[in-house]
């Protein structure tokens, strides 16, 4: 899957469960993370800095920090017919189905680079 981060622990989704319970204040805390690679791109560039709310639930069209089969990576979450889907916008990364156990590290809001103007925020 590429584009691999530094392991912290925030919660668990299992099976069609939509929002895991966070047990601390802590585990809610909103943290930066560096993008390496180029699987997200163009929209997330190599060094951007992206913010990450642990708290709040992944929707369609999310971008997501999810830990799926033994790696962390950061890619788009896809809802479609009930079925979940993690998609890198660099079309040479594949589109991958979410059918086992995942555990959702938490819904990036904010980009930020070098240059204020390339800052961004999602919801």
């Amino acid at each position: 899957m590429a584009d691999t981060f530094k392991s912290i622990p925030i919660k668990t989704i299992t099976g069609n469960q939509e929002h895991a319970e966070i047990k601390s204040c802590a585990e809610a805390e909103p943290y930066a993370l560096r993008v390496i690679g180029d699987s997200m791109a163009p929209e997330f560039l190599e060094g951007h800095i992206l913010i990450v709310d642990p708290a709040m639930p992944p929707q369609h069209g999310a971008y997501v920090i999810i830990d799926y089969q033994g790696e962390t990576t950061f890619r788009q979450f896809i809802l479609e017919n009930g079925r979940k889907f993690l998609k890198a916008l660099n079309s040479a990364y594949p589109v991958v189905e979410l059918v086992e156990n995942y555990s959702m590290r938490g819904v990036v809001v904010q980009r930020a680079s070098r240059r204020r103007k390339d800052h961004k925020h999602y919801y």
